[in-house]
């Protein structure tokens, strides 16, 4: 095991992973721009570099000065945590070259996985089915855009090859807009993600998001730890999170989760990982995969028993998986509220200064977050300052216990989403369970409508 981690990240992740190597008895170094110096994380950590100033790119991006902390403090291995380069093939290669350890995926793999049309066709060989669209990139004859398109069916939607956090999508619903919206999405790809190629794919009318959550082994042993639920979404973010998800049997989560493993020792994966789903009409479709520990991994922990990111430091480490398949036993239910720094409904960001600040607690209750009474949220980051989760025998526990956790929560002197949750903790169709991902923008629509 590693003696000691650098953790290439901030916020919450920054803390949880500390916690984690802590308990292994590894000692921790916490970057952080100047925005961040009195983090608790960087406070609690055993050691602290500065790495630049408040934007990104000159701090939790820029390479050469996380490198260079690494080797000033002797750390061994780098976390990334999610966000940020966790999922920068360039980065984890640059990291092994410079005689450190990354904590997730080879770069090959990130690669492979990066991009959407390789990832793609490395899940049809492995039996993960996929949502019907184009055999790779969309080639440059309209006639044959055209021709793809139609074969598949309107409505279609148009994606960005290297494509990620809900960013590079276009849905066409007329063969006559199709060529237009190709051309606007491969400049888009272009401008964001340096990459302009687009692939297309049947666009599904009311899924839900359900992603299946993996660790494997460079000794090729690969386990699936369930299934969530992340369908409450707004432009393609997550909002809420719930493992189990609410109605799938049991049958064809298993069947999913295996061919997932299975996927992972084909493609020589190694860490933790999460393959997302759209599911409709009891089938699953292959979206993406994300290759790193995922924002929701706590309600999976919580369900499972198994501490994710002290399994992502294992693997890293060489060891070999000590979970076997027959061993994940879920039990309980889950739920995850992702409290943001912003105004419940119009979503606007909220940074300043906590006058007040109180977490809730009791049974079943988890809170992961960085914040604290006099914390400053910064304005240069995501707005995300905790997660609540509430565990439950059953369903209807965890929702109970969510609603008596998001009353007892006070944080003031900043706008918080904690009214959003409140009101989805009592919606009719939640409450139900298996809302699609469409489910909250047309409850947001309704509700400015009737304003």
């Amino acid at each position: 095991m590693f003696e000691k981690v650098l953790i290439a990240n901030r916020g919450e992740i920054a803390l949880r992973i500390q916690r984690a190597c802590r308990e292994l008895g590894i000692k921790t170094v916490a970057v952080h721009s100047t925005a961040d110096a009195e983090a608790k994380y960087v406070k609690l950590s055993d050691e602290s570099v500065c790495i630049g100033p408040p934007p990104s790119n000159q701090s939790y991006l820029n390479v050469p000065a996380i490198i260079s902390a690494a080797e000033v403090t002797d750390a061994e291995a780098i976390h990334p945590g999610y966000g940020f380069l966790s999922e920068n093939a360039d980065f984890a290669e640059r990291v092994e070259q410079s005689g450190f350890v990354f904590i997730g995926p080879r770069a090959e793999t990130i690669r492979l996985m990066g991009d959407k049309v390789s990832a793609k066709a490395a899940m049809k060989q492995a039996g993960v089915p996929c949502v019907p669209g184009s055999e790779g990139a969309l080639p440059e004859a309209p006639e044959e855009i055209l021709r793809i398109a139609n074969a598949v069916g309107f409505p279609v939607i148009i994606k960005a090859a290297g494509g990620g956090g809900g960013r590079g999508m276009r849905v066409v619903h007329t063969e006559a807009a199709l060529l237009n919206a190709v051309s606007l999405t491969q400049a888009e790809a272009e401008s964001a993600f340096g990459n302009p190629q687009v692939y297309l794919e049947k666009y599904l009318e009311n899924p839900r998001h359900i992603e299946i959550q993996v660790l494997a082994d460079e000794h090729r042993n690969a386990i699936f730890l369930g299934e969530r639920d992340c369908s409450m979404q707004r432009r393609h973010q997550k909002i809420l999170e719930e493992a189990p998800a609410p109605g799938l049997p049991i049958k064809i989560r298993d069947k999913i989760g295996l061919r997932c493993a299975e996927a992972c020792r084909q493609i020589g994966y190694r860490g933790a990982g999460t393959f997302e789903f759209l599911y409709e009409d009891g089938e699953f479709y292959f979206i993406e995969m994300n290759t790193r520990v995922q924002v929701e991994h706590a309600i999976t922990e919580e369900i499972t028993g198994v501490d994710i990111v002290q399994e992502q430091l294992r693997i890293a480490s060489g060891e070999k998986l000590r979970l076997r398949q027959k061993d994940i036993v879920v039990r309980g239910h889950a739920i995850e509220c992702r409290i943001n720094a912003e105004n419940a409904y119009s979503f606007v960001p909220s940074p300043g200064r906590i006058t007040q600040y109180h977490t809730p607690g009791g049974p079943g209750i988890r809170v992961d977050s960085h914040a604290y009474h006099n914390y400053l949220v910064p304005p240069h980051y995501d707005s995300m300052i905790g997660k609540l989760i509430a565990v439950g025998d059953s369903r209807e526990q965890a929702i109970a216990r969510m609603k008596i956790a998001l009353s007892e929560m006070v944080v003031e002197g900043i706008q918080t989403n904690i009214a959003l949750h409140q009101d989805l903790m009592n919606d009719a169709a939640f409450l139900q369970g298996g809302t699609s991902i469409h489910y909250l923008e047309q409850k947001l629509a309704a509700l400015k409508k009737s304003e």
